[in-house]
């Protein structure tokens, strides 16, 4: 159906173009809703689309796509040129405007804007200045018009036109893939579609190069920093459907350019023989990703410089802090801290249970009684106030000690912090917990932030799953040989006590688990159907646990290997949302996707936002802490949805209030079940865990090892003996392409020959 008319009142409009206006149509006031980059009233629209009945504001016209009209008649062009749309003209100056010139007005703005000046009020300066105003308006438009025709939304429009302005016509007919790489949001495929509709063809130099590089962006969307060459070129000609010869050309033009680095590195079939047996292949790097691990690899070295002698002296002062701390440190913890005193970079790693956060406490002891500035840090929210709990040190999150400053770099996906080179953190020791999170980029940053002369202090489980983000930083470190490293291997009578630190132990070293249910804290349920394993975990979570280990339902969490089928992340949601919190009509709902949000419900945020807005309200709901970013894991509850402002407010841990636009919605999922690559970092009273099989390659031992060390009381396994065997036997981890432990190898030789 087509309106046309001009907008009388524009009653909501937000950052992201949704708007809610009143249409003046044939005498006719009609509410319209739609996306929009901007409108002004008095505006002159054509519109497309259908009417709806909204449940509680009634019938509204749903605005699918529109065109800007010159105004038809005077009245139309005096409300538009009075309505604000044109800076510094006002209701009574476009009345005189509209009276001096009729039905002429718009053509002497476009053609003869001098003769502006022929009206009381205004320069020729400001004549001119009219003019230019209203001929952007009219090109952001006809920008707009021209970009809707290739499949462009109208947000992303926006950001395209705000990019290239008036080239915007050369760069999407010559070269769209462009986009990709200049605008946040744009993909390869998202280019690939305009170019499709443009016409350019599939074996396009632009499409192939582009192509090759969005091969190695999805890789790192995988963990991977690099691809072996033969994997890359496979993965490419399935994506471009071009011939092999095609993709090798192009592959050696953009080595030649340098946006591809190639290096010789272990090939992973022969990962784990005999150093005379093993060989080297090509891999390529885009160049962001090499630079990048040369840069983490060259700022580690600089920290690894010895810091004192440890005579005497330095071992009277530790004795001194076990004796005041009252602990008796075994040998291994007592290592760690000697090596923290004597070296600039110390990596702790060690698995539940084996002392990690003793030694870090006396570690901390150690330099405080020495007058040192001593910064905690840890990836995530949770992890970080974990660390708070056990040392009674403040711990933030590394972004906020790095002061996260809400400004993405130039490809609009990784953070910028205040905290840098330029601006380094102002201490003596810093010590990060759950190293095993930090991805290479993180890294960096952190590594950036931190003066050489400065203690650093790795700490985490080596055992646990990677990073989510590209890179498998602590093996990697731990891996190149260089740095100093205390292992910590020696379970704690406590600690022995639970069976889920024990048993996790057994896991990691491949041992038989006894699955006869004689634990306080650590069961097994044999079922093998998997409706009656989805019917057991909600049993679970609704009714058995929350009193088993005195928490409500929401605090238990499901943990499950995969997103698809039955036992996936996807279809537990779904029930599990339908019972613990069941439809109401107190309760306001948004369809999104093929899913479905309601108030109370448990979600995730599942990528970075870096510019996402969140603040902390007192009682009175005056905000008392503010700040920026919201990250991969987070989790929190939906506290209100407003189907008006088309908001959705969730409450984060730490009391953080974040609103999101509708349009934002794409950034959460239902988060009653999760996999267990997203509950790294977490600790959760008591996990769930349905386990009857899946890929090979997913269902290994560390993913079973990392489910299970998640838990703090309780642990229950539901689903098939076989399967958690299985697991338990599968040491083939899904394998993560990274040369950080060999980059940071050749640049200490490199370092050394310098030196000789």
């Amino acid at each position: 159906m087509r309106l046309e008319g001009y907008i009388e009142h524009v009653i909501y409009h937000n950052e992201n173009g949704y708007t809610v206006f009143v249409l003046m149509s044939e005498e006719q006031e009609i509410t319209c809703v739609g996306s929009f980059s901007s409108l002004s009233e008095g505006e002159y629209l054509e519109l497309e689309g259908a009417y709806k009945v909204h449940p509680m504001y009634g019938e509204q016209f749903q605005v699918e796509s529109f065109r800007s009209l010159a105004p038809k008649d005077m009245l139309a062009m005096e409300r538009y040129l009075g309505s604000g749309a044109v800076k510094g003209v006002g209701a009574a100056l476009a009345a005189r405007i509209v009276r001096r010139f009729k039905e002429d007005t718009f053509r002497i703005i476009e053609e003869e804007p001098e003769r502006l000046a022929e009206v009381k009020g205004i320069s020729e300066k400001k004549a001119r200045e009219i003019a230019v105003q209203v001929e952007e308006k009219r090109e952001l438009h006809q920008a707009m018009l021209f970009l809707q025709q290739y499949g462009v939304t109208t947000g992303l429009a926006v950001k395209i036109y705000q990019k290239y302005g008036q080239s915007i016509y050369e760069k999407i007919k010559k070269n769209p893939y462009q986009l990709a790489d200049d605008i946040e949001g744009v993909g390869f495929c998202t280019a690939d579609e305009i170019a499709r509709r443009v016409g350019i063809h599939q074996d396009s130099d632009y499409r192939v190069r582009s192509g090759i590089l969005y091969t190695l962006q999805q890789a790192a969307g995988e963990g991977h920093t690099c691809l072996p060459g033969e994997r890359l070129k496979d993965q490419a000609m399935e994506l471009l459907e071009v011939p092999r010869e095609t993709v090798e050309k192009h592959l050696m033009d953009l080595y030649v350019e340098r946006k591809l680095v190639r290096r010789m590195l272990p090939d992973p079939a022969y990962t784990g023989m005999r150093e005379d047996e093993q060989r080297e292949i090509p891999f390529f790097y885009g160049a962001g990703y090499y630079h990048t691990e040369l840069n983490v690899a060259a700022m580690l070295c600089a920290l690894n410089q010895p810091m004192e002698e440890l005579d005497r002296r330095a071992e009277e002062k530790m004795r001194r802090v076990e004796d005041y701390s009252r602990i008796h440190l075994e040998e291994e913890q007592r290592k760690a801290m000697a090596e923290a005193v004597k070296n600039g970079l110390l990596i702790i790693t060690g698995g539940p249970g084996t002392g990690k956060t003793t030694t870090i406490n006396t570690i901390i002891r150690y330099f405080e009684a020495e007058n040192l500035e001593i910064l905690l840090a840890a990836p995530t929210g949770r992890a970080a106030k974990r660390m708070t709990e056990a040392t009674g040190y403040e711990a933030r999150t590394i972004h906020r000690m790095l002061e996260l400053s809400g400004s993405p770099d130039q490809g609009g996906n990784r953070a910028v912090f205040q905290r840098d080179a330029d601006n380094p953190l102002e201490a003596d020791v810093v010590i990060i917990d759950e190293m095993s999170m930090v991805d290479l980029y993180l890294m960096q940053a952190l590594l950036k932030a931190i003066l050489p002369g400065t203690r650093l202090i790795l700490v985490g489980d080596v055992n646990q799953l990677p990073s989510v983000g590209p890179g498998n930083v602590l093996r990697d470190v731990i891996g190149s040989g260089v740095f100093p490293v205390v292992r910590l291997s020696r379970i704690f009578r406590q600690a022995a006590q639970s069976d889920i630190i024990v048993n996790a132990h057994k896991i990691n070293q491949g041992e038989r688990v006894a699955l006869n249910n004689k634990s306080r804290d650590f069961f097994f349920l044999e079922r093998q159907d998997p409706t009656v394993v989805a019917r057991v975990v909600l049993a679970l979570v609704q009714e058995k646990l929350p009193r088993y280990v005195e928490a409500k339902p929401f605090d238990i969490q499901v943990l499950t290997p995969m997103r698809k089928g039955a036992l996936g992340v996807e279809q537990l949601n779904i029930v599990l949302q339908r019972y613990l919190n069941p439809q109401s009509p107190d309760k306001e709902e948004r369809e999104h996707g093929n899913g479905l949000f309601r108030e109370g419900d448990k979600v995730m945020q599942i990528r970075n936002n870096y510019q996402m807005e969140w603040e902390v309200r007192n009682r009175y709901g005056l905000a008392v802490d503010k700040g920026l970013g919201i990250f991969n894991g987070d989790m929190g509850l939906i506290r209100q949805i407003n189907t008006f402002a088309e908001t959705m407010q969730v409450e984060f841990d730490e009391g953080r209030l974040v609103t999101y636009d509708f349009k934002q919605l794409d950034e959460l999922e239902l988060a009653y079940a999760i996999t267990i690559h997203k509950s790294q970092g977490s600790e959760y009273p008591a996990v769930v865990i349905p386990l009857l099989g899946g890929p090979r390659m997913l269902m290994n031992r560390n993913l079973l090892y990392t489910a299970v060390t998640r838990a703090r009381s309780c642990v229950t396994l539901v689903g098939s003996k076989e399967a958690f065997e299985n697991m338990v036997g599968n040491e083939s981890e899904q394998k993560r392409y990274s040369g950080l432990a060999r980059t940071i190898e050749s640049y200490l030789s490199a370092q050394m020959s310098g030196l000789s």
